[in-house]
């Protein structure tokens, strides 16, 4: 959707690896996705409209195919539906939008895709995969990636730049999930053992969210309590001038009365 309203305060500094990353790939795809973003605006599609169906199209390929076991045709269909979420953003420029709501919209749908994906998985776990630890690795999967993602929502809320790179963040959840996702549904053509990649990506996961969380909760407790220390200083120092003041007056008061 429309790019995010800039945050106040800090920001965490991206790792090398991820600033790499982040800068050659959305080139890349800026380049590929330009052109189709720009048909979309003749024919009067909204960035609205595409992060909608983004997401149906997510949640659709992981609910109706991993539940099946069909890891292959389900990631593929969630990967198509996946690049919406670098359409809507590239219409939103050439727009020229950049919108509160937007925001608000992409990243409420993120969770809602994040949910669908993890789900699928442990539906699948659940019935015909017939691993209950794995049926609750992928729940905890789901949980802790909600929960990482309010954690910095909430103390941004509240003030604090929560200036942190988490180890696992959604980009590193998802790629994880799919690529692993993606490779084990080949099992299914014949390729032998590969199926146990995704077992090993769902712990990689679940190990990395917990450790993201905790990063996220040290580093709120850290930030409040910079902010609480400063806010408290502030307060002496007003109190202190406030102090003087009335010791002034009070002066002032006594000579005029002595004036008097």
């Amino acid at each position: 959707m429309g790019q995010p309203v800039a945050s106040r305060g800090r920001t965490a500094t991206p790792t090398v690896g991820k600033a790499m990353l982040n800068k050659y790939a959305r080139a890349f795809f800026t380049r590929v996705l330009t052109p189709f973003a720009a048909f979309l605006i003749r024919r009067g599609v909204s960035p609205d409209t595409v992060t909608l169906i983004g997401t149906a199209g997510v949640v659709a390929g992981a609910l109706v195919f991993y539940p099946m076991g069909e890891f292959f045709w389900g990631t593929v269909v969630i990967t198509l539906f996946v690049f919406s979420d670098l359409v809507d953003g590239n219409m939103a420029r050439q727009l020229g939008r950049s919108s509160r709501w937007g925001a608000f919209l992409d990243s409420t749908l993120d969770r809602v895709a994040d949910g669908a994906i993890f789900g699928g998985f442990a539906l699948w776990y659940a019935a015909g995969g017939d691993d209950t630890v794995l049926c609750a690795v992928s729940i905890f999967c789901l949980a802790s990636g909600q929960v990482v993602s309010y954690t910095k929502a909430r103390g941004e809320s509240i003030g604090l730049p929560v200036a942190v790179n988490g180890l696992v963040e959604r980009a590193e959840r998802l790629v994880i999930s799919l690529v692993a996702a993606g490779l084990a549904g080949l099992h299914a053509f014949g390729v032998p053992g590969i199926q146990y990649l995704l077992p090993v990506a769902l712990w990689i996961v679940a190990v990395g969210s917990l450790v993201t969380l905790v990063q996220r909760v040290v580093t709120v407790r850290r930030e409040a309590a910079e902010a609480d220390a400063v806010a408290g200083d502030a307060v002496a120092a007003d109190e202190e001038d406030s102090g003087d003041g009335t010791v002034a007056d009070r002066s002032g008061s006594r000579g005029s009365e002595a004036a008097k």
